[in-house]
Parts: C-alpha cells; sequence; structure tokens
C-alpha cells in the first residue's frame, strides 16, 4: 500500500516539532537512498545501507520510512521530479522533446529506474507532474477528447522505450565495466565466421547498401509518430 503522506509530504504544512528537533528527515533518507543506488544499483539501497551512509542505527530509519518498498516508491517519485516539466510557452513538438530529452537523462544519470517497473507507478508529485505535462501538451491540438489521453499515453510509451534502453545501457556499462560499443566491436567473429548471408538475405543487401549506419532511430519514429498525431486532426 502506498504511503500518500510520505510521496505528497512537500504538500502538507511544516509541524512544529516537540522537543530536539530530529536528526533526519525524509528528504535526506531519499537523496541517501538515491546516491547509493545511483552508485552501486538499486539493491545496494538498503535499509541498512541507507542508515549506514547517515550514521543511524537501522532501526531509526523506520520512523522515518517504514519499509523498504515505501522508500523504492520515494526514490522512484523523486526522480521523476527531477525533470522539472511545467509550463512552457514552446509548441507541442518542443515540448515533446523536452520530455524525451529529460526522460532519457533521468534514466542515464539512475540507470536503476530500469529495474522498477512503472506499470504500476507510485501515485506522487512526479508521476502526475508527467501525466499533467504530457495531457497538457496535447490538448491544444484539437483531437477529440477520447484520443487526448490515448495520444499521451503513445508518445509517452514510446520515449519510455528508448529512454530505458539508454538506462539499461549505462546499467550494464557499469556493472561489466565494458561500454556497449566495445562489447559489439569485440563481436567480429559473429559476423565473419558465424553470419549466413545467404539465410539473411535482408539484412545482408541492407548492410551492403550502407542501410546500417544511420542509427538515429528515436528521432526518426518520434518525427513519424507526431506527424501521425497532428495529421489525424486535419
Amino acid at each position: 500500500m502506498e504511503n500518500y503522506p510520505l510521496l505528497w509530504r512537500g504538500n502538507l504544512p511544516a509541524k512544529k516539532a516537540a522537543g530536539r528537533p530530529p536528526r533526519l528527515s525524509v528528504d535526506a533518507v531519499v537523496a541517501s537512498a538515491i546516491r547509493i543506488a545511483d552508485a552501486d544499483g538499486l539493491e545496494a539501497a538498503s535499509m541498512a545501507r541507507v542508515a549506514a551512509d547517515l550514521r543511524v542505527a537501522t532501526m531509526t530509519l523506520y520512523t522515518y520510512v517504514p519499509s523498504r518498498s515505501v522508500l523504492v516508491d520515494l526514490m522512484v517519485d523523486q526522480v521523476l521530479l527531477t525533470r522539472r516539466l511545467g509550463a512552457t510557452t514552446e509548441g507541442w513538438r518542443e515540448r515533446v522533446a523536452v520530455f524525451a530529452a529529460r526522460t532519457r537523462e533521468m534514466f542515464v544519470a539512475h540507470p536503476w529506474l530500469t529495474e522498477v517497473s512503472l506499470v504500476r507507478p507510485p501515485l506522487g508529485p512526479g508521476t502526475m507532474a508527467e501525466r499533467e505535462y504530457m495531457i497538457a501538451t496535447l490538448s491544444g491540438l484539437g483531437l477529440p477528447v477520447a484520443e487526448i489521453n490515448r495520444a499521451a499515453i503513445t508518445v509517452t510509451a514510446y520515449v519510455y522505450a528508448f529512454a530505458r534502453e539508454a538506462g539499461e545501457d549505462a546499467r550494464l556499462s557499469r556493472v561489466s565495466g565494458q561500454s556497449t560499443e566495445s562489447w559489439w566491436s569485440e563481436r567480429g567473429e559473429f559476423w565473419e565466421k558465424w553470419f549466413d548471408v545467404a539465410a539473411y538475405p535482408a539484412m545482408t543487401a541492407l548492410w551492403n547498401a550502407g542501410g546500417f549506419e544511420d542509427q538515429a532511430a528515436f528521432d526518426y519514429g518520434l518525427a513519424l509518430l507526431l506527424d501521425g498525431i497532428e495529421r489525424s486532426v486535419e
């Protein structure tokens, strides 16, 4: 069960603490967990590890965050908020481009996000800011009401697919100590000795024609997707 008071703590009025001020804050706990996960992966951000990082007993941590699952929700929502998605005067395509760029940057900066399912996201400010931004972006195109959310979800899913791939690349590079480019370069033997050009004629023809040289698949696909949404209004 989600802890809405913690997720929405920034919207609640500040309480006056009786006696000595607390040593920690929920924000400090979440920031420590994110810092550890960024460096060593999500599994490393255990309650014990976070407590050690903050120099408190593990049980002390539970007075701020009641469980590890709640902590992960708070981490995810906080990271979603770092994209700073808000009202702008830019056109709708530029707004989508901002969303795409910042979402990719988010996954690369926090590769552990690829270890978390966002199918059931924490219902906090970060999630709501994303949904509001995308719905507002697509609301001014003249789409039928029934298609606005559909278009927003479609664009979001496309952006997330490529962003998660970039995050997974960053995570694997950190874990293995090897870049993906280096990984592919080590597999030259496959193409020379194992790839059967007769069995894969379409791939072979495209390779020989230089069709694998341009890898800007994301920009290509996003432009087609946005063009299709725009044309559906005409």
